[in-house]
């Protein structure tokens, strides 16, 4: 198939904005939007909430607890063995795709393993799953039972053993909006009622990803999935793309029929939690991180989209019957960035106390980081 254009950083960002339903809020359903997001990273349970309002016309928390709690959606290891909030569906079907990932991480990128060296691990994950099968319980809860069958053993290193190697979940109340508790686990099937898929072909996958991040590299692919081979998977499918190049002339793949918005199209600020695969999913992240926020990020915080990139930061601040949203922006802003920073923040302020309309909100420029070391000061202006 002959091959596109080269596309721009700025195409791709578009590009990236458009599928992401960042250019404009979508009116969908969020379980919709999360399946089309192929999950979305969950580690910190508040994230998801605040990624989906970034992304859904009139999205309210209660919609995605309700998921959780239907056992519509759930919070499992998938992608780069990190914690997702997935659809439940997907779950089940993309667990075996990405199996191989998990074991990766427990054997190569994990040091519980080491602890380990000589145990039978199919006796290992045989007794971790009876347990969980029956009962939710937190790590230290399943390391000690696990222990008293392996009392030579570490008990931490017995417990993630199993949380890397079986397909668990995180349920109820953590991952909740309105209340949380401590992590506790259960096994993906126990508490689903339903088998883990037996197809592991990664193909489909593959194709997701292109439709929520594409245009993307084979290393794009690499560092969103963490799958081995992804070469013979994109070559398998080149009959079914589209292929560009970038700038440096390498390949960029694309589904056949997807579109590319105008490279000027104007992208409105948007407010991303600490963690959102939009910032994390491609090995070349200049098409969504201005440079100028390189090593600025401090975590704890989250991030803010200006004109399209990540030119910032931003947290919630909470004293008594006062919230104050602090940004931090890395660029110079213009006064109608200014302004428009200062209304989404006023708009995610409200969204994010519900019904407590008696708090004051306020909408501040600031350093943005850790709890407990924030201050206040005046946005600079572009010239």
């Amino acid at each position: 198939m002959a091959s596109g254009p080269v596309l721009t950083t700025r195409a791709l960002n578009r590009a990236l904005l458009a599928r992401q339903h960042l250019l404009g809020r979508a009116s969908m359903p969020a379980q919709n939007m999360i399946e089309h997001l192929v999950g979305m990273q969950a580690q910190v349970p508040a994230n998801p909430y605040i990624a989906l309002w970034s992304r859904l016309e009139g999205f309210e928390a209660r919609e995605l607890e309700a998921l959780i709690l239907q056992r519509r959606a759930v919070r499992t290891s998938l992608l780069r063995t990190t914690l997702h909030l997935v659809t439940s569906g997907d779950a089940l079907a993309l667990r075996p795709v990405l199996q191989g990932v998990l074991e990766r991480g427990y054997a190569s990128g994990s040091p519980f393993h080491k602890q380990l060296v000589g145990i039978d691990l199919d006796e290992l994950v045989a007794a971790g799953r009876s347990l969980l099968d029956d009962e939710a319980l937190t790590t230290a809860q399943l390391g000690k039972r696990l222990a008293e069958h392996w009392p030579d053993r570490d008990p931490v290193s017995l417990a993630y053993a199993v949380r890397y190697l079986v397909p668990m979940v995180q349920v109820p109340p953590r991952g909740l909006w309105s209340s949380s508790s401590q992590p506790m686990w259960r096994t993906l099937e126990s508490w689903l009622e339903r088998k883990v898929d037996e197809a592991d072909a990664p193909d489909g996958l593959v194709l997701r990803f292109l439709a929520a991040f594409g245009p993307a590299s084979v290393r794009d692919i690499a560092t969103w999935s963490w799958l081995t081979a992804v070469r013979e998977i994109v070559d398998r499918l080149r009959p079914v793309l589209r292929i560009y190049h970038d700038a440096r002339g390498g390949e960029l793949f694309d589904l056949e029929d997807a579109t590319l918005p105008d490279p000027e199209t104007p992208a409105p600020i948007r407010f991303l939690p600490e963690y959102d695969n939009v910032a994390l999913s491609h090995a070349d992240r200049a098409r969504i991180i201005d440079p100028r926020t390189v090593g600025r990020i401090t975590g704890y915080v989250g991030t803010v989209l200006i004109d399209g990139l990540i030119a910032g930061q931003w947290r919630i601040d909470k004293t008594g019957e006062r919230q104050i949203l602090v940004v931090d922006p890395f660029v110079p802003l213009s006064d109608e960035e200014a302004a428009e920073l200062t209304d989404e923040g006023a708009r995610l302020l409200a969204w994010a106390s519900g019904d407590a309309s008696e708090i004051e909100h306020r909408v501040h420029f600031g350093v943005a980081r850790e709890p407990g070391r924030t201050a206040h000061r005046q946005p600079e202006r572009r010239r």
